[in-house]
């Protein structure tokens, strides 16, 4: 038996909804597009500060650069102290990189992707805010830890290769 409202089901109410969040998210993420956007995972972060070439040449490329929020406290969680967590401040600030918040249709994507995924692929809360803002974004992923995100539907990711 199906739940009715005036006539239309509840699945049809939430489908429309749902339908209208996510157009309404994407309007709101419309500052993100161009060729040149791209979000950028953490580890690329990590392989930058290790001297990777490879990950230097990447975020070279893309002149939009953006991070998820969850991408910006595992960068100042990684300092080991104040100065570090300046340095990391100061870098993101000097080369544009511009810190995506987290929003409903993030938090709620991100829900539906621990659900699907946490058994068959162990995803992560942190992986699932980080994918959830690109999808959200409409924006492309580059990171080196693929295997984390590959099996996510409509996430493109750009494999960085350090």
């Amino acid at each position: 038996m199906s739940l009715t409202l005036a006539g239309v089901s509840v699945t049809t109410l939430i489908l429309d909804r749902q339908s209208r969040q996510r157009e309404a998210s994407r309007k709101k993420w419309i500052f993100c597009a161009g060729d040149g956007s791209m979000i950028f995972d953490t580890d690329v972060f990590i392989w930058i500060q290790r001297g990777s070439r490879n990950a230097a040449a990447i975020f070279d490329r893309h002149p939009d650069r953006f991070i998820a929020v969850q991408t910006y406290m595992e960068l100042l969680q990684g300092a080991q102290n104040r100065v570090q967590q300046a340095a990391t401040r100061r870098f993101l600030k000097d080369f544009g990189v511009r810190i995506l918040p987290l929003s409903p249709e993030i938090g709620n994507r991100a829900m539906s992707l621990v659900e699907q995924y946490a058994l068959s692929l162990n995803m992560r809360a942190a992986d699932a805010l980080i994918a959830a803002t690109a999808l959200e974004a409409a924006q492309p992923l580059c990171t080196s830890n693929v295997k984390h995100f590959r099996s996510i539907p409509l996430l493109e990711l750009k494999r960085l290769v350090p």
